[in-house]
């Protein structure tokens, strides 16, 4: 005798545990509740097609989907099989239709895409998105019939702007686009993702890496800072970036609250208090989580002389004609230019990083994971991400940057290699003897 099936109740599906592996709840008439080792719950349809072949429709998550309207999927689906049907197909047509209709846009899905990121994303880039999608996408594709679009329909607003020279922003838009038919894809509105053909359809640009110096001009630069007359605090900003290579947003936006002057540790939020009337004022870290940056006796005079010019106000850097604003973000590369340097070729405020970045590399000192650490870069590795994001490294990164900054000082009148000062003899005055022991 064939087995008798219970008809399910809302009390057993909601009682429904996840295992090891997936099982299933069967309601009868091949409806039945497949619960995931996740604790997902989905409610499918065994059938028998018209052509004698087996079928499975998926109709819906539960709760989202209740028990009662799942029964009605499944008797309209029996419908559909009496009359020689197949649910799952007319179940698609039924979502074309709806496309086709115009209720179903490609508008409609980049908003919803849009929705969903934009809890992940900061404010001011969520907006940025969204202009650019109203800008460039939305009057070409935004009353299209998701179901209906083809490659060349998502090219056409792509090339409209890769022919202004915007490449960057091109890429950008593929990757909206890409994004949003994904999206469409994953939720059933379309079959496939046609914006997977435009890989290459575009043409990219030659990325421009920030100028630095080479490290035997160092003298020549930490000379020009030395004798420059201009603005005290500009100069001192200058020194400062130099000294902790942090970003210049991250420098600019500083607040004397993040600075711990009796642990010689700075502080950089993940996003800073907004000030109304400056732009961009709540940027903090970059990579959106706190960066500690270990302050060396060098960075501490510095920051102690800051203090003496902008200790009432709010921001360290405080601008010229309004402390309540921080100074201009080109007021590090407009100092540069004015000590002869050519901003756009020899160096730049971010280049700071990358002689930083380099001379600790060079020095043959420092583990590349306290040095990634203290350069605040983004880890690929999923895993190591984890890793480092919890590992600060801290005691490694004091030395380090003392030894930077010792290694500038050692630098303020002729070159002398990171290597060969990291391998001085044991009377020279150097970090480095504090670092071999640490490390023996």
């Amino acid at each position: 005798m064939p087995r008798t099936v219970v008809p399910l109740s809302d009390t057993k599906c909601e009682a429904a545990k996840p295992r090891e592996r997936e099982w299933k709840l069967s309601d009868g008439e091949g409806l039945f509740l497949l619960v995931k080792p996740t604790g997902v719950k989905t409610w499918r349809f065994k059938y028998v097609r018209p052509d004698g072949r087996e079928g499975l429709a998926t109709f819906g998550k539960y709760p989202a989907l209740s028990l009662k309207a799942a029964r009605e999927r499944r008797a309209e689906a029996k419908t559909w099989l009496v009359h020689g049907k197949d649910p799952v197909e007319e179940m698609r047509a039924g979502k074309r239709r709806a496309a086709y209709d115009g209720s179903d846009t490609f508008k409609m899905r980049a908003l919803e895409w849009h929705a969903a990121m934009a809890r992940k994303w900061t404010e001011g880039h969520a907006q940025a998105v969204l202009r650019r999608m109203e800008m460039h996408l939305f009057p070409a594709l935004g009353s299209r019939s998701i179901g209906d679009i083809k490659v060349r329909d998502l090219l056409a607003p792509l090339k409209a702007v890769e022919q202004n020279d915007a490449l960057h922003l091109a890429a950008r838009l593929r990757q909206y686009c890409t994004a949003i038919m994904r999206h469409a894809v994953q939720h059933g509105f379309t079959e496939n993702n046609p914006a997977r053909d435009l890989v290459g359809a575009t043409a990219t640009g030659k990325t421009k890496h920030r100028p630095a110096l080479p490290l035997e001009r160092l003298p020549d630069l930490l000379q020009a800072i030395g004798s420059d007359r201009g603005r005290p605090l500009t100069i001192l900003a200058l020194r400062l970036s130099l000294l902790v290579f942090i970003r210049s947003s991250e420098l600019r936006f500083a607040r004397w609250s993040e600075i711990d002057l009796d642990r010689a540790m700075w502080t950089i939020p993940a996003e800073r208090e907004e000030v109304k009337g400056v732009k961009n004022s709540s940027r903090g870290s970059k990579m959106r989580t706190p960066h500690l940056v270990p302050l060396s006796r060098q960075a501490l005079n510095v920051i102690q002389q800051v203090h003496q010019f902008t200790g009432p106000f709010d921001f360290a850097f405080a601008g010229d004609h309004d402390p309540r604003k921080p100074m201009s973000e080109n007021t590090v590369n407009k100092a540069l230019r004015r000590m002869g340097f050519d901003t756009q070729n020899d160096v730049c405020g971010h280049g700071f990083r990358t002689m930083a970045c380099s001379s600790l590399v060079e020095s043959g000192l420092w583990s590349r994971d306290a040095v990634e650490r203290q350069m605040s870069h983004q880890e690929r590795s999923g895993v190591r991400a984890a890793y480092i994001h919890k590992a600060e490294h801290l005691d490694e990164r004091r030395l380090m940057v003392q030894w930077w900054a010792d290694y500038l000082d050692a630098n303020s009148h002729e070159h002398v290699t990171p290597y060969d000062f990291a391998h001085r003899g044991k009377g020279a005055k150097n970090i480095v003897k504090i670092s071999k022991k640490k490390h023996a």
